[in-house]
């Protein structure tokens, strides 16, 4: 039984610094959580389906060298809406005076209407995602995100109460045998 007792609260416990992590980490950064010089990234369409779903996390590499890029990379830049769209590079037009990029999602048929200028791009996308994920973070940026550190903290408050209060009575109870063992070694002596 102390095993699972140990379980449980590890898990509570990497469940309810894992939240505030991510949701102080969001915060703090203004959006999307960085961490290691990545930006991490939620995708809320299905434009770059199957390889990247929807709902997922993607791991972007911010302040790279924006014409450097080439046909079949995959970019993180911005609309004239300030919309993060991260689409895959289909074609790269280049000019006397700049480089442009056309791009088109994995999952659409036609590309992008607007190309796009190397100013416009935010990151590089380096390959890392975690599907469904961004469900999660992007909850955790809403005005309810706070809540989801209550959920963890609660659990972990009444867990602890309630191991306290088990290691009280298992506490007790020795002691009343103590003394039901003491007053038993009184009456056998004084016999």
């Amino acid at each position: 039984m102390k095993w699972v007792n140990n379980i449980v609260s590890t898990i509570l416990m990497i469940l309810l610094i894992s939240v505030a992590s991510i949701v102080m980490i969001s915060k703090f950064s203004g959006g999307e959580p960085q961490a290691f010089g990545y930006q991490l990234k939620t995708v809320l369409s299905g434009s770059m389906e199957p390889g990247i779903k929807t709902g997922s996390i993607i791991a972007v590499k911010p302040n790279v060298e924006k014409d450097k890029f080439k046909k079949g990379d995959v970019i993180t830049f911005q609309e004239e809406d300030g919309t993060l769209i991260t689409h895959r590079i289909s074609e790269v037009v280049k000019t006397p005076e700049t480089v442009l990029y056309r791009t088109k999602g994995d999952n659409n048929n036609t590309e992008d209407m607007n190309p796009v200028l190397p100013a416009n791009v935010v990151a590089e996308y380096t390959g890392f995602t975690i599907p469904y994920v961004g469900y999660f973070v992007s909850f955790s940026q809403s005005k309810n995100g706070a809540f989801l550190l209550l959920i963890p903290g609660l659990l972990l408050l009444l867990y602890s109460g309630y191991t306290i209060w088990k290691a009280l009575s298992e506490l007790e109870i020795a002691q009343k045998k103590q003394v039901d063992l003491l007053a038993k070694e009184g009456e056998n002596s004084s016999s």
